[in-house]
């Protein structure tokens, strides 16, 4: 009988910071690398491959469900897709899988050739730039007007710092130029000499739009902006009829936009409004008007417009709602789109720029997920859009403007199978302590019996106004045909309800978040979906943060806990404006440097600093060497503090990706790979039925 491996250990070295008359102890300080993002600290390396070796050690003897549930999850993706051919000018456009493979190929055919694949040319060839890489992510793509050039991004160690190539399409030949450190999109100008872009610099933030002329080195390209604030990104764009650049900067609550003539990029920029603290806008143009979405009079935003020449006269176009949330507005020639969400359920419509008079396209089911897909060009009679739920797999359809006729161009194919009458899903209202009610969406099979039984798989993340939308998704199959049910909260600090959703789950009321998760907990397992230490649950990044609070606060209700690159270390973060993101956060989590207010709220619930003597569920936590956004120190610090003050010792591991950033492992089969380990030890820690 083999021993059972024993965890690795992380010494405790007395470090401490005061900060408005408070001290902060941090032993394990010393785990972050002096000289990162270089990571050369011996006793750092150590200590990282000492809790790899225990993690493989552990789950080595689980390789046999690791295996069969990749199996399952591999086979219901098919291998040999493609997306749907589109146009786009003199092309059509599209990419494919092949069998077997990681990565993509994308292609494109011109207009009217034969479909035979005679004509076919193939003109990003992923596998091929991933070929022997550890790590492989393909960034921004952007081929010229004239058809010629192809611009595009790659990232080899997930850094997202992105280096750029160029490659004539017609010879195959690469150009001399790149361009490194790239961290933005890529706009070429209107006479195809030049591309504009943002790079990153040396705290991985974008400050400054630049102009890149073909045929010079990277160090002679002319800067068109500069963003003074650090706590302010900025990023570049292109309006939708191709002949204004947009240089977008700001944080989470402020914007300000600046538009310069695709022909004449170093003109001096348009300045459409100059920023006003927690005002945020962005802007598009059509035949002269220039239509601003801002939330200057509400939090869920309205449409206004003003004419280039004057354009910070905004007249109304479309006034805000209490109930709807107006997310995106896309331009066309004769006519443009709105997107929101009304009640938290996806709304696209369709309005002509005379009248402003809607048509909204209705969609079958009571829960859904429903936008704009791949529309690029400008004068269109047709749109393509995409729609899913819970239970019904992705479908993209061409909609006709004349009639609205729905043509069906793809459903995702299940090779394994998939009968959607065997799933039901719903969507309930669970109240938080405060009464607040709570959107839950829920997917289980139909014989699911509630009566306490089983277990439930409950998904969170509730940061920074994303929404996580009730979508289609495979490998969730493999819990719910084990008997799971599987949910998602829409906690606030989301904006899956609007603006004011997201703004009551930040800043001072940030704790929101936390107490939402845990009351759609205990309500789920009061409606008779679970039990008590039956829930398994899982969150990343700002979601980790999530998982790190709610273990704290509640660890009896969890039966498994996994923490991807969990930004669990948020006081220490916080209190250093010398890391990446941290100034450009503030604004989400406060400034513990100068408000004393923010110092305690913080430190009140920041996971690592909240650790404490008591048991806690199963977890396993995951971390990127090279992450730039959540650093790998902050879960390496959680588990040595989780390793040295719990009561137990409930199953605690440590994965540490030492050639990956902050979405794990790239590929489609290595990432699918790492969500079969996530599900292995699920099921292992809570003895479901393998």
């Amino acid at each position: 009988m083999t021993d059972t491996p024993r965890p690795p250990h992380a010494a405790q070295r007395p470090h401490q910071t005061t900060h408005h008359g408070r001290t902060l102890d941090d032993p394990w300080a010393w785990l972050r690398d002096p000289g990162y993002p270089n990571v050369t600290d011996p006793d750092v390396l150590a200590y990282l491959k000492a809790e790899n070796a225990y993690f493989e050690a552990r789950m080595g003897v689980r390789k046999p469900l690791v295996d069969r549930l990749f199996a399952e999850m591999k086979a219901r993706i098919k291998e040999d897709d493609r997306s749907v051919p589109q146009k786009d000018g003199a092309f059509v456009y599209w990419s494919s899988f092949e069998t077997g493979e990681q990565y993509r190929r994308h292609w494109r055919r011109r207009v009217g050739a034969p479909e035979d694949g005679s004509a076919d040319e193939l003109i990003v060839d992923e596998p091929a730039l991933a070929a022997g890489k550890d790590y492989f992510r393909l960034g921004a793509v952007a081929i010229s007007n004239d058809d010629r050039l192809l611009a595009y991004a790659i990232d080899d160690n997930g850094s997202e710092r992105y280096t750029v190539r160029i490659r004539d399409l017609t010879t195959g030949e690469m150009l001399p130029d790149v361009i490194p450190d790239v961290l933005s999109a890529l706009v070429w100008t209107s006479d195809d000499r030049a591309l504009v872009y943002a790079p990153a610099n040396a705290q991985w933030r974008t400050d400054r739009a630049m102009l890149h002329r073909l045929g010079t080195a990277a160090t002679d390209d002319v800067m068109l902006f500069h963003e003074a604030d650090e706590g302010f990104r900025v990023s570049v764009g292109l309006t939708c009829a191709e002949n204004w650049i947009v240089i977008a900067t700001g944080d989470h609550v402020t914007s300000e936009v600046r538009l310069v003539p695709a022909g004449d990029p170093t003109a001096t920029p348009l300045l459409v409004s100059a920023r006003v603290p927690e005002r945020e806008y962005d802007v598009d143009e059509h035949e002269g008007w220039l239509y601003i979405r801002t939330n200057d009079t509400h939090p869920n935003f309205r449409l206004v417009r003003a004419r280039i020449e004057t354009p910070d006269r905004w007249e109304q176009v479309l006034a805000p709602s209490d109930r709807f949330y107006l997310t995106d507005v896309s331009l066309f020639k004769s006519f443009y789109v709105t997107e929101g969400r009304e009640d938290g359920l996806d709304q696209i419509e369709i309005r002509d720029y005379a009248t402003n008079t809607p048509r909204r396209l209705a969609f079958p089911e009571a829960s859904y997920v429903a936008g704009l897909d791949d529309n690029p060009e400008y004068d269109v009679t047709r749109l393509r859009i995409s729609y899913e739920s819970m239970v019904s797999p992705e479908t993209i359809f061409d909609y006709t403007l004349a009639d609205g006729h729905r043509e069906v161009l793809k459903v995702q194919e299940i090779p394994s199978g998939f009968d959607p009458a065997l799933y039901a899903s719903e969507r309930l209202m669970i109240p938080a302590r405060d009464g607040t009610l709570i959107p839950v969406s829920i997917l289980h099979r139909r014989d699911f019996p509630m009566d306490g039984s089983r277990p439930l798989y409950l998904y969170g993340y509730g940061a920074y106004g994303i929404a996580i939308e009730p979508g289609f998704g495979t490998s969730r199959l493999s819990l719910v045909d084990r008997g799971f049910a599987f949910a998602i909260a829409h906690i606030r600090g989301g904006d899956d309800l609007g603006q004011e959703w997201y703004k009551a789950g930040k800043l001072e009321r940030r704790t929101n978040t936390f107490n939402d998760f845990v009351d759609v907990a205990r309500g789920l397992v009061e409606r008779g979906y679970t039990s008590v230490g039956r829930i398994a649950t899982s969150g990343g990044s700002a979601g980790g943060e999530l998982m790190g609070a709610i273990v704290n606060s509640d660890p009896e209700l969890w039966g498994a806990v996994v923490a991807h690159v969990p930004f669990v270390d948020v006081l220490n973060t916080m209190l250093d404006e010398t890391l990446p993101l941290t100034p450009g956060e503030w604004p989400e989590w406060g400034n513990p440097i100068e408000d004393a207010a923010a110092y305690d709220l913080i430190a009140s619930y920041s996971p690592y600093d909240n650790v404490k003597a008591q048991p806690y569920p199963p977890m396993l936590v995951t971390a990127g060497l090279n992450d730039p956004r959540v650093t790998y120190w902050e879960p390496a610090k959680w588990v040595a503090r989780l390793r040295a003050t719990r009561t137990d010792d409930t199953l605690l591991l440590l994965k540490t990706n030492m050639e990956a950033g902050h979405g794990g492992k790239s590929g489609r089969w290595e990432s699918l790979r790492e969500t079969a380990e996530e599900f292995a030890f699920i099921l292992w820690q809570m003895g479901v039925e393998e």
